[in-house]
């Protein structure tokens, strides 16, 4: 089908649209229906479905006779230190820290504070919670105390899991006197600290810490906890730049419908690829396409430690991406021009051999032209500018290179994707002329898998 003729079928019938999606996910029990609109403008997807995030991210694989395949590939040119990790392993640490997790009375619908470095331990970290059905809360590692601090009080953590310490070139970042600090400037008090011990800086423990691994000792793993299709999996909170920092909230079974649908619709993908989103899991991306969705699908993720370009050279990207054979990538334009800088005729990329490689995506911020054009000339692929935020979770506008890779247009991400009804208005919210400018709108609702209100706000969210 042509791109046409999918954004067509959608926009006739989004509810057949949605549940034809919804069929490859892994469902306790089956939802009946794809939107409750009874409460507009809160939406909700999938609402009267029973499922688990993490058995659909890690455990369904293993069942399906895939437990041998890379879930996780770690490369930490900081510490030199690289790991593959299989979905059989990944499902064994996750229940297991799952397993310490619920021994201590964490129970579905408690929050988790997460405040980790770029360790796979930070991906296992999320996927324990949805097991269980604890909501966590990635905080960026390395946020300042009082910035921290903001954040428990309003996700109100049962538990804390934190790093010892983040690796930045040419120097370590405690994590723990920050962790210290924000828990005594909250008025919120978590009952406990879980702290995973890196050897570059081991963090001396409190009375309320526990180290990662006697967490884990002599408890059973926990199995998938079933939960509600509007179950919260996580809450992200936006930077706060316009005041008080906003709890973005995913539901399960929205979230894993729609971030399963855009792997190979958007990013072209199958089962088995590798895909690599340099990004961080204290951002949105990190969420969606370090951790989420490449697993969800089947993919192999990247976790990569440290600034890709300027430390030490910008030919750490065509490493890694030949290195490990990645199908599609993902980074922020800024990246694109810093190795610009640095090597303008792009002779360093003639070293690696990057025939796996069928695309590079760009978001986050303008992609301006000549950075895409610089790109698509040295590296001979597409470069696929698309648009999206925290608030949705998944493309707005791209190009939908899984049903037919349409001509890159520099400046442009291309179409909307379907679940999203753009349009160019007026002052008066009427429908721009095609050449005129205007405001950019999104029809309600929004589809699937992106944010139904925001936590405990939901009058500031209407």
């Amino acid at each position: 089908m042509s791109y046409k003729e999918v954004y067509a079928g959608w926009q006739a019938d989004p509810e057949a649209f949605w549940m034809k999606a919804a069929e490859a996910i892994d469902w306790i029990k089956a939802p009946s229906k794809a939107l409750w609109d009874d409460d507009a403008p809160l939406y909700e997807w999938f609402k009267d479905a029973q499922v688990n995030t993490c058995y659909n991210a890690v455990d369904r694989h293993v069942e399906a006779g895939n437990g041998d395949r890379v879930a996780i590939i770690y490369d930490s040119p900081v510490t030199g230190q690289k790991s593959k990790t299989t979905y059989a392993e990944l499902q064994e640490q996750v229940a297991a820290l799952a397993g310490g997790l619920a021994a201590k009375g964490v129970v579905a619908g408690d929050r988790v504070v997460i405040y980790m470095p770029m360790v796979p331990e930070a991906l296992v970290a999320m996927l324990a919670c949805v097991r269980i059905g604890a909501i966590h809360s990635v905080v960026f590692g390395g946020f300042a105390a009082n910035e921290l601090a903001v954040r428990i009080d309003d996700a109100t953590p049962k538990a804390i899991i934190a790093g010892s310490c983040g690796i930045e070139p040419g120097r370590i970042v405690e994590y723990k006197p920050l962790l210290d600090g924000a828990i005594d400037l909250a008025t919120h008090k978590p009952e406990f600290s879980v702290i995973f011990q890196r050897p570059q800086c081991e963090a001396e423990l409190g009375p309320q810490d526990i180290e990662w691994h006697e967490l884990q000792e002599g408890v059973p793993p926990a199995p998938c906890v079933a939960v509600s299709g509007d179950h919260p999996a996580y809450i992200l909170y936006t930077s706060g730049t316009t005041g008080a920092p906003k709890g973005v909230v995913r539901p399960t079974a929205g979230h894993l419908v729609a971030l399963n649908w855009t792997m190979k619709n958007i990013y072209n993908v199958d089962p088995g690829d590798v895909f690599w989103a340099a990004s961080d899991v204290g951002w949105v991306v990190g969420h969606s396409y370090i951790c989420y969705a490449p697993l969800i699908h089947g993919n192999t993720t990247v976790v990569f430690e440290g600034k890709p370009v300027g430390t030490p050279d910008a030919t750490t990207f065509w490493r890694v991406i030949a290195e490990h054979d990645v199908r599609s990538f993902f980074t922020a334009p800024t990246a694109f021009r810093a190795i610009k800088r640095q090597d303008s005729k792009g002779e360093s990329i003639k070293n690696f051999d990057m025939s796996r490689l069928r695309a590079l995506y760009l978001a986050g911020e303008r992609a301006d032209p000549d950075t895409i054009e610089w790109a698509q000339e040295v590296m001979g692929v597409p470069v696929y500018d698309h648009w999206w935020q925290t608030e949705t979770g998944f493309t707005i506008a791209g190009n939908p290179a899984g049903i037919e890779a349409m001509p890159v247009k520099i400046g442009s991400p291309t179409v909307a994707m379907p679940g999203y009804d753009v349009q160019i208005l007026d002052e008066g919210g009427h429908q721009m002329p095609v050449g005129e400018l205007g405001a950019i709108a999104v029809k309600l609702p929004l589809p699937p898998g992106t944010l139904p209100t925001l936590w405990n706000a939901s009058d500031r969210f209407i």
